[in-house]
């Protein structure tokens, strides 16, 4: 068994030696909904997505590329509807996550210096944050809300929304040179809360940098 250890140690450590190993930063903007059950009426609200990468290069085409993301999702809704929520009130649920994506990557030259790159792999998240804001009376399970009033989205104090998230990475992109473009969405497939609710719904735009 030791022995077995050792050589997987050693054939992995061996395969590190030879991957080309590179870093990036990236900034952007997410537009997150829900969809699934009770997914009705939800709307597309924007958020902030921020994180940091390493990828591991393995041949000119295919890499491993695991990155850490602080990401802003939730949804928007609209006053008088029923679903998950019923409202009359205009409702902004913000959820702020930790968000780790690991991602295979597949690299295609198409000019000098200029390559497209083709990305798909899980996502795991794990809920940190967010408040929940509503401009009129509304009820989400069995929290009642009264106006003008903001509670936490996440913990049995709130609204009771589960910390735990995971879902899938579709991801297209280009690079010039050492500069990052890349649109990607994201299907979550964990329910937000218990019960009959909705998944996440992510479509996510970024810029970074590669060194």
């Amino acid at each position: 068994m030791k022995k077995s250890v050792l050589t997987v140690l050693f054939a992995l450590f061996c395969t590190m030696s030879f991957a080309q190993l590179s870093f990036n930063v990236k900034a952007g903007l997410n537009l997150s909904s829900y969809i699934g059950d009770n997914s009705d009426h939800s709307k597309f609200k924007p958020g902030v997505r921020l994180g940091v990468g390493m990828e591991y290069q393995f041949t000119d085409i295919i890499s491993l590329q695991p990155s850490l993301f602080f990401s802003q999702k939730g949804a928007k809704y609209s006053e008088g509807y029923e679903g998950i929520v019923d409202a009359d009130a205009d409702v902004k649920i913000n959820q702020l996550y930790l968000e780790l994506p690991i991602n295979v990557q597949f690299r295609f030259n198409i000019a000098n210096n200029t390559n497209l790159v083709v990305a798909t792999g899980p996502y795991l998240a794990c809920g940190v944050g967010g408040k929940a804001k509503f401009d009129g009376k509304a009820s989400i399970g069995n929290v009642d809300i009264n106006a003008d009033e903001k509670i936490d989205t996440f913990g049995d104090d709130g609204l009771g929304y589960n910390r735990f998230d995971a879902g899938w990475n579709i991801g297209l992109g280009v690079e010039f040179g050492q500069i990052l473009v890349g649109l990607d969405t994201q299907l979550g497939f964990c329910k937000i809360m218990d019960g009959n609710a909705p998944h996440n719904a992510n479509i996510g735009i970024t810029v970074g940098y590669k060194f």
